[in-house]
């Protein structure tokens, strides 16, 4: 059995059962990954990834037809097991890594216990179970281990949590590791901290991996071999370099089209009215949560028709600062809109929209897109129809009937931009809205809203880990970090001639990233942010 490839898929084919009929997920899907092979598979929302490595778990919905002629991890045959079998085999054999460490986490329990119930399952005592857990935290480069291990997760930032539940992945010492979107919610720093952390185990482990992403270049940086999935069909596969330098088939062309150019300079646009002013003051901006400051002495401006790109890590402040500006939580400073409600002569509180980063959760699940698109020109006191709201923004008329469930990733976004265009509206929030997007559908979300700030004359403030796609949609960046705007420029001056020891780390890690061609390129060492310790 040790001889036997980590993963040996032949004439794999899943289906559902859908509201029209069945579905098939994946079709004829043949694969091989070798012990301590790391292995990418990239595809658009609803090509199959997914499905196709939950399958080697045999953690499917209820109702899911899955035949296969082999189908097994590690020589263990996956669909010929019984229940305790399958049992012992997750236990065993593979471990998860997904891309809500947040959810995958319990938040009634510490993550020292956490990790130790992996332990304590595969037959270690309590002392033996807690000293491995140090060493388990330790291995995941988190320090002080002791003092780790006591915490909740709400008190650890996302990439502290993402190296927990790898703790716990790799406490089971698995034969497959599958990492299913690991870092989409970390900036680029954390990303390449995280992935270079799972290579590094991977070495010295010995375990194979399936790495499932929308992002190209972390894939190229960090699999030996990529397959890319087209409607439930593996259309090419091969040597990552081979595949993302040289792609064969058009599909896989296209997702490299897609592709954010993170040297690419934004076209010119009509130059701003600075006549009248800047939209939107911000001064001395403070919010604290008990004894720490998410936002300290925060002051900027935001232009008329501008778009002001904010970047930082995970916890450094950003998504507080949006929610400070459309008024939804509390704060000290002040914020102030230059904006005159025509019809009463006087000053108002502008009706600032937000586009969250996960439409599942802003979107009512039982009301159709007629009735969001509907309900927001109503509250927000547009004068276009439902149907001329869904042309402009892209939302097509066969999706006005069906309900939020029905639609892909890319589909709920356009709803939820629509719903911001409703009406007249100075300042929509985007906050990450394209992070959990295929590279297609992220390109096509991004002409959108530059469409639409030409049309409108809108102003954003667009909040994004990737640089790429910030350096894409704005006239300045500004850079939070630990809660302080450590710079402020325009977008092509940060690229050029970043300031912030902070600032420079972004941008090489970004750069790194997007410009990697070898598959396992070297570890960036740590970066040194002025003698500031970082836990992660």
């Amino acid at each position: 059995m040790t001889d036997a490839p980590a993963v040996q898929v032949r004439g794999l084919v899943v289906s559902y059962r859908g509201r029209s009929g069945p579905v098939t997920a994946v079709r004829d899907l043949d694969l091989t990954i070798a012990p301590g092979e790391s292995y990418g598979l990239v595809g658009e929302s609803g090509s199959g990834k997914s499905t196709a490595a939950m399958t080697l778990t045999r953690y499917l919905p209820p109702g899911t037809g899955v035949t296969a002629a082999e189908l097994s991890v590690a020589g263990t045959g996956v669909l010929a097991l019984d229940t305790p079998a399958l049992r012992r085999f997750r236990a065993g054999a593979l471990s998860v890594v997904y891309q809500e460490p947040g959810l995958a986490l319990d938040p009634t329990m510490t993550v020292g216990r956490q990790i130790e119930e992996v332990y304590r399952l595969h037959g270690a005592g309590r002392a033996q179970a807690r000293a491995r857990t140090r060493a388990a935290i330790e291995r995941v480069r988190l320090s002080p281990a002791g003092q780790i291990a006591k915490r909740y997760p709400h008190e650890l930032s996302g990439g502290q949590q993402q190296r927990i539940v790898i703790a716990m992945a790799l406490a089971s010492e698995p034969r497959l590791l599958i990492l299913d979107e690991p870092t989409t919610g970390l900036d680029s720093r954390v990303e390449t901290e995280i992935m270079a952390l799972i290579d590094g185990l991977r070495a010295e482990l010995g375990f194979a991996s399936i790495l499932i992403s929308h992002n190209l270049p972390l894939i190229a940086a960090h699999c030996q071999r990529i397959g890319v999935l087209e409607g439930g069909v593996l259309v090419e596969e091969g040597a990552a370099a081979d595949v993302l330098l040289a792609p064969r088939h058009p599909y896989t062309r296209s997702l490299i089209a897609a592709l954010p150019d993170i040297n690419a300079v934004r076209p010119p646009r009509p130059a701003a009215d600075t006549a009248q002013g800047p939209l939107v003051t911000v001064e001395h901006l403070t919010k604290r949560f008990q004894q720490k400051a998410a936002l300290s002495d925060v002051s900027f401006t935001i232009g008329r028709a501008e778009a002001l790109g904010l970047v930082g890590e995970s916890g450094s402040g950003k998504t507080t600062l949006g929610l400070s500006l459309a008024g939804l939580t509390s704060y000290d400073g002040t914020i102030t809109f230059h904006t005159e409600d025509r019809r009463r002569g006087r000053r108002t509180l502008p009706r600032v929209q937000v586009v969250f980063q996960n439409a599942d959760s802003s979107l009512n699940p039982r009301r159709s897109v007629r009735q969001v698109l509907a309900r927001s020109i109503e509250l927000l006191g547009g004068d276009q129809t439902v149907e001329e709201l869904a042309n402009r923004t892209g939302v097509g008329p066969d999706l006005l009937a069906k309900l939020p469930h029905e639609l892909s990733g890319g589909q709920k976004q356009r709803v939820a931009i629509a719903r911001a265009f409703a009406g007249p509206v100075p300042l929509v929030i985007c906050d990450e809205p394209t992070s959990a997007l295929d590279v297609s559908s992220q390109a096509r979300l991004l002409d959108l809203l530059a469409e639409l700030q030409d049309r409108t004359g809108v102003s954003y403030l667009f909040i994004s880990h990737d640089l790429a796609v910030v350096r894409q949609v704005s006239d300045r960046i500004g850079v939070l970090y630990d809660g302080e705007l450590v710079e402020l420029k325009a977008a092509e001056e940060i690229f050029r001639h970043p300031e912030h020891p902070y600032t420079r780390s972004l941008v090489d890690s970004a750069l790194a990233l997007r410009q990697a061609q070898a598959p396992s390129p070297a570890p960036a060492p740590a970066p040194d942010f002025g003698g500031v310790a970082r836990a992660d």
